[in-house]
């Protein structure tokens, strides 16, 4: 992985999966069906993200797992 490309590392297991859903484009609502979650928690998940990705929005968030490997049993 070059400097300056974002890493999964560091990151809780549950922020892993909530990134797999912002990069398949689902909803807040739907990530939190999906893992078993209050919405509100995914909302915390992701100003956690945005924090430690340092990005300002959910589109940076999801253009940042790009450059990360988040296939499923990571």
């Amino acid at each position: 992985m070059s400097q300056g490309e974002p890493s999964a590392t560091g990151l809780t297991p549950t922020q892993i999966k909530v990134l797999q859903g912002v990069h398949s484009g689902l909803l807040n609502k739907q990530i939190a069906f999906d893992l078993g979650i209050a919405e509100a928690t995914v909302k915390a998940h992701m100003t956690a993200l945005m924090r430690k990705l340092n990005v300002r929005n959910r589109t940076q968030v999801a253009m940042a797992t790009r450059a990360m490997d988040l296939s499923p049993g990571r």
